[in-house]
């Protein structure tokens, strides 16, 4: 991830004698700019989520943008009557911060509409069309999204206060603000990264909607069917297994985030899995095409569902035979790096408990003037008491979130008390384990870690003796609360960090993210309707297995449901042998990493979750992209550092939040009946077929 080079003590930053004193912190404005800048991130996070569960955070983008749209605004109604509380004062970092902070809560909660809920469709879990079951939804949401929300202030005290994590991008966050709120230089700064950023997305807004119209022109290169169509027949191969160039500048941008160890990682598995693994399985006979042209030997080998149980055991498709050994992958390197990472893992959660005993213990006696706690004396917390959320505030909306939680799953899911106490339980653990992971090193494996509720549910389930269908609902609708609450206090915990090295209000960070959250549960339901309906194929995949939108977090999570749940592994040996022998590999690297290579030399040790990554995603040309930005941007920061340090961040997000947004209106366009049909509105020239043309 992009990051701002500094020296680090996890103290807030001294005041600027120059900076005026902000009165208004939590202002209308902020937390209006933030949530719109939110919903932008949160649409381009469905979108690309969607098609490779791929996402980015909003903190950086909703903090320069922020500045962009607050800046002049303050500027025009500076000498207005409105009031303070509503429309602000001179504008500084802290009311920025407000709004990144609200941008981050509403561009929130995505995760669970690009794995687990669209996974339940794919089952038959629920009703046939979302349209169907948007209580439903809306329950889901609510219940991941508030749960999360309330249990973040404990975890700031001991994670930001104690024990003092980094949180990279959290912290280069608090910079970037002070840094355009600078008084030497800062307006010039924020001029140029606005600006860059703004182009950046204006241009690739405008060029992903063209290529909705013209994608075998200017966005897909299928070089292996034109190479045939000349007469060479045997590269036809290339076109099947999925080998062709997409100019999409959202993994162009994913790849300058991302940097060239896990970029490179990604493009190494998916040569792995499907220039290699893949072409040796149908060659042998242990994997197997679906024709999906008479005129052509056009030959589609992602189809993920099968006319016979024993199909899927005997006849394969190379992806689901691949699917097994990416999901065992992510899930061994995940928690192999865990626990190498954190060696003391174990204990800080011991600490953590017993320190959210001491605070409730020190409520409790609140009013007793004899009982006195060592913390006390020794308060750590730089902002004033008035300024934090008060403890009845945290802990009174945590307890309405469990019993209101408890009460949407009995009656939209038919959930036992239990069962949703074990998932929120299960999202409070994972929640530290991704705020650790994230504060040290920022990576947040919450989407991988959160896999093993499912496991925890499929032993709950099958204890039980519940038939195949309620457990797999049940499996997946914990693995839906567990991750989904987990994924959104990790994120608010890295707004908190921010918020205090920029000496902001707690309280403030916390009312803007319950607002956030709101537009979130909102936002992600809407936009997850609009996409499924304009693309069908999301929830059920036809039997080519060709569609636009890849999802393979749905499919990883399918698959564990069904693996935990079903009481013969769908399973073909082959594949679950070749799936224990690399994550045997994954973890052994892991090992040999931490232990004796020296820091400076594991950008040169694989990534195997990137690795893991490409054996689930069939679309071969988004390693391709990311590898391509991480090395234009490898050498962008060797040739000229102070430009990239000036541009690198706002060029990448707009190139990702541009093709995004550009996603959506190509959904709405789809629905409203005018999106390009290959007739009529644009052309499928240079495509085989508008299934492959994204």
């Amino acid at each position: 991830m992009y990051l701002l080079v500094y020296s680090y003590s996890g103290d807030p930053f001294p005041v600027d004698p120059n900076q005026p004193e902000e009165e208004y912190q939590l202002t209308v404005r902020a937390l209006l700019v933030g949530s719109c800048l939110g919903a932008v991130v949160g649409a381009s996070n469905i979108y690309l989520g969607l098609k490779t569960g791929f996402t980015f955070g909003p903190q950086l983008f909703g903090a320069i943008f922020g500045y962009a749209l607050l800046k002049p605004l303050a500027r025009l109604t500076l000498n207005s009557r409105l009031p303070g509380w509503l429309w602000g004062g001179p504008f500084g970092p802290k009311e920025n911060c407000t709004a990144q902070t609200a941008a981050t809560s509403a561009g929130g909660i995505g995760i669970i509409f690009v794995s687990a809920i669209p996974a339940m469709y794919r089952m038959n879990l629920l009703s046939a069309l979302p349209q169907q079951d948007t209580g439903k939804l809306l329950a889901l949401t609510v219940s991941c999204g508030f749960f999360g929300v309330f249990f973040v202030i404990p975890l700031r005290k001991y994670y930001i206060l104690k024990q003092k994590l980094v949180f990279p991008t959290p912290s280069a966050t608090a910079y970037t603000i002070r840094a355009l709120h600078s008084s030497t230089g800062g307006a010039e700064t924020a001029q140029k990264k606005t600006k860059s950023l703004g182009i950046a997305f204006a241009c690739t807004f405008v060029y992903k909607i063209a290529a909705g119209y013209l994608p075998g022109v200017i966005y897909d290169w299928h070089i292996g069917w034109t190479l045939y169509r000349l007469g060479w027949n045997s590269i036809i191969s290339l076109e099947n297994y999925g080998w062709y160039i997409e100019f999409t500048p959202a993994f162009y941008g994913a790849g300058m985030l991302s940097g060239l160890n896990a970029s490179w990682s990604f493009l190494a598995g998916a040569v792995l899995a499907w220039g290699i693994i893949a072409p040796s399985l149908v060659a042998s006979g242990k994997a197997f095409g679906v024709s999906i042209s008479k005129e052509f030997p056009l030959v589609s080998y992602q189809s993920l569902n099968f006319p016979n149980a024993d199909d899927y055991i005997h006849r394969p498709s190379p992806r689901y035979w691949l699917l097994w050994p990416g999901v065992l992958i992510m899930l061994c390197y995940s928690f192999a790096e865990l626990v190498m990472s954190s060696k003391s893992t174990i204990l800080q959660v011991k600490s953590l408990f017993a320190h959210m005993g001491d605070s409730w213990a020190r409520w409790r006696n609140r009013g007793d003037p004899n009982v006195v706690h060592p913390d006390d004396a020794t308060d750590n917390d730089p902002t004033r008491p008035e300024d934090r959320v008060p403890n009845w505030a945290w802990m009174s909306g945590l307890a309405l979130s469990i019993v209101m939680s408890c009460a949407l799953c009995a009656t939209q899911f038919n959930m036992n008390v239990g069962e949703v106490i074990l998932a929120l339980v299960l999202g409070f653990i994972f929640s530290f384990i991704g705020v650790q992971s994230a504060g040290d090193t920022d990576i947040n494996p919450v989407s991988t870690v959160a896999k093993a509720s499912q496991l925890i549910f499929g032993g709950v389930t099958k204890g039980t003796g519940a038939s195949i269908s309620y457990a797999q609902r049940i499996n997946l609708i914990g693995g839906t609360l567990a991750a989904g609450s987990a994924a959104q206090s990790s994120d608010m915990t890295g707004d908190l960090k921010t918020g205090h090295l920029l000496g902001a209000k707690p309280v403030n960070q916390f009312i803007a993210q319950l607002i956030g959250s709101i537009v979130a549960v909102f936002l992600n339901v809407g936009l997850f309707l609009l996409f499924t309906k304009a693309s069908p194929c999301i929830l059920h995949p036809p039997e080519s297995g060709q569609c636009a939108y890849g999802a393979p977090s749905v499919s990883a999570w399918v698959a564990v449901a069904t693996a935990v749940t079903t009481p013969k592994l769908p399973i073909p040996p082959s594949s679950g042998y070749t799936a224990i022998a690399l994550a045997i590999a994954a973890v052994i690297t892991v090992f040999v990493k931490h232990m004796w290579i020296p820091k400076r030399y594991w950008i040169w040790v694989p990534n195997w979750n990137a690795m893991g990554l490409a054996f689930v995603t069939p679309q071969v040309y988004y390693p391709i992209a990311m590898a391509v930005g991480a090395t234009m941007n490898h050498f962008w920061e060797k040739r000229n550092p102070k430009g990239f340090e000036m541009y690198a961040f706002p060029v990448a997000a707009g190139l990702l939040a541009g093709e995004g947004l550009g996603g959506v209106l190509q959904a709405l366009l789809q629905v409203a009946g005018v999106g390009p049909d290959g007739i009529t509105r644009g052309t499928w020239v240079g495509c085989p077929g508008n299934e492959f043309c994204s």
